[in-house]
């Protein structure tokens, strides 16, 4: 099989971690289909590599066309100014460097990363460049990575001097190139052969999840043994045992009731409801609160006095149950740009009143608490007084409840299709898990959002975390009207 598809630095990346990786994105481009998440860790990347070129401030940027852009950056070359996205070619592979800096007679490569520390896989990542620099008669003196340093505060009015942290590589990086070539050499034949065939492994999840790994998963059981909740060592025990199909597994080779109850239940097809989940919902009185948080982490800080990656909480859905059945709804969604904490807290407290257990689904929301106590001194009193009244939900199903549908996932989004199928996150548009409703708040408060995108996403964000809190309703009462069985 023939090709005449050239290399990235990107593409060596992916050679590097799985050959077959490599393969499938430069033939079957039509399967890849990137998760909300993975989205989300791009737009990151982006906003990071946005600020990092701030440091520059008589930077030019390349043009996304790279035809264009491999001219221009020659002609950037020759007034010795910072080029952003500096585009070079050298017999088929292509580079693009994210920040070449003018330094005597050579150059500083600046490769960033909207990591925290400096990462194994990130020398191999800048060798590339620095290698194909020098073919392209460049002359390299130092190798930098540029990450966000996690201890910044931001002051605010803009002022991100101290975001970064430059790591100097260029030693790790020049005892790398000699192995350049030979990458290039063997995945160059790679792309030229047929499709590899390589096994699951290691290299499906390190150092990047691998977009293609549900392909390349051979087909198995219904309930393999690796669906046994916090299995770890023992499931390897039981592969190695010759055990791949969980109802296979004899009883006595299971530890753990938790495992026992999973066994159960994919050998019989029924679920396992424990009495301790029916007597500890009924004991818990009325009214009922069912919480939810959704927040964000931006790479680079937002709002005055946080850091990067720093959780800040931006929406909360609550359903209130009263002893009569009846039921109601609130929700907040600060999204005018401001820091949302404040109104957050102010407007939750409002609706939780001030009696009734709190339904969680997780100790998330204790922790972000506990973090608004911090930074909101003035309201720690009736902070504190919600906090004590958390019940998380999420102990209380791994420990009496699990359906053999659950495949060994004790998520919501596992849970809910088992006791109330007629939900489904997968009917949800824009915004259907976590990773994508951070995404879509920092896409609202970004000034350059249009209008109409705004209601859009904001439409969707409502939507989803309305829907966390009443699976949570749905839960409890699914517990409550329960028999025991198992």
């Amino acid at each position: 099989m023939g090709s005449t598809a050239g290399l990235s630095k990107s593409r060596i990346m992916s050679g590097l971690q799985c050959e077959k990786k490599l393969w499938l994105e430069t033939h079957r481009k039509d399967l890849l289909k990137h998760s909300a998440r993975t989205e989300a860790v791009f737009a990151k990347g982006f906003r990071v590599g946005e600020m990092a070129c701030r440091e520059f401030p008589d930077g030019v940027m390349m043009p996304d066309d790279l035809r264009e852009a491999l001219v221009r950056t020659q002609a950037a070359l020759a007034q010795k100014i910072p080029i952003f996205e500096a585009t070079f070619q050298h017999e088929g592979v292509l580079v693009r460097i994210d920040i070449l800096e003018p330094d005597g007679d050579g150059w500083v490569l600046n490769e960033v990363k909207a990591s925290t520390s400096v990462k194994d896989v990130h020398v191999p990542d800048c060798a590339i460049q620095a290698w194909l620099l020098e073919q392209a008669g460049v002359t390299v003196t130092r190798v930098n990575l540029m990450h966000v340093d996690n201890s910044f505060v931001y002051p605010g009015n803009g002022d991100y001097r101290g975001l970064f942290i430059r790591a100097d590589l260029t030693e790790a990086v020049r005892e790398l190139l000699p192995q350049v070539p030979k990458w290039v050499s063997r995945l160059r034949s790679v792309l030229g052969d047929e499709c590899p065939e390589i096994d699951i492994g290691d290299q499906c999840t390190s150092p990047y999840d691998c977009a293609f790994r549900t392909l390349c998963a051979p087909p198995g059981p219904e309930y393999p043994v690796g669906i046994l909740y916090r299995g770890g060592k023992r499931v390897q025990e039981l592969i190695d045992a010759g055990y791949i199909d969980l109802t296979d597994v004899p009883r006595e080779l299971l530890r753990g009731e938790m495992h026992v109850h999973q066994w159960e239940a994919s050998r019989s097809g029924d679920p396992y409801i424990g009495e301790g989940a029916i007597r500890s919902i009924g004991s818990l009185g009325f009214p009922r609160y069912y919480l939810d948080f959704e927040t964000a982490a931006p790479a680079v800080p937002i709002w005055a006095g946080t850091r990067p990656y720093q959780a800040i909480p931006f929406q909360w859905s609550i359903h209130a149950e009263h002893e009569d059945a009846r039921t109601e709804h609130f929700e907040c969604l600060v999204t005018d740009g401001s820091d949302p904490r404040r109104v957050f807290a102010e407007r939750m407290i409002e609706a939780l009143g001030n009696a009734g257990a709190i339904l969680t689904y997780s100790a998330y929301e204790k922790r972000i608490i506990n973090e608004l106590i911090t930074v909101l001194p003035d309201l720690a009193a009736p902070l504190e007084a919600i906090k004590a009244r958390l019940f998380d939900l999420l102990p209380l199903t791994r420990e009496h409840y699990y359906h053999p549908n659950m495949k060994g996932s004790f998520s919501i989004k596992a849970v809910l299709p088992t006791i109330a199928p007629e939900m489904n996150y997968a009917d949800l548009d824009d915004v259907s898990d976590g990773g994508a409703a951070e995404a879509a708040f920092l896409e609202i408060v970004d000034a350059r959002c249009p209008p109409e995108r705004k209601q859009i996403l904001e439409t969707a964000l409502l939507r989803y975390c309305r829907m966390d809190t009443e699976a949570l309703l749905k839960l409890a009462n699914f517990f409550n009207r329960s028999e025991v069985r198992g």
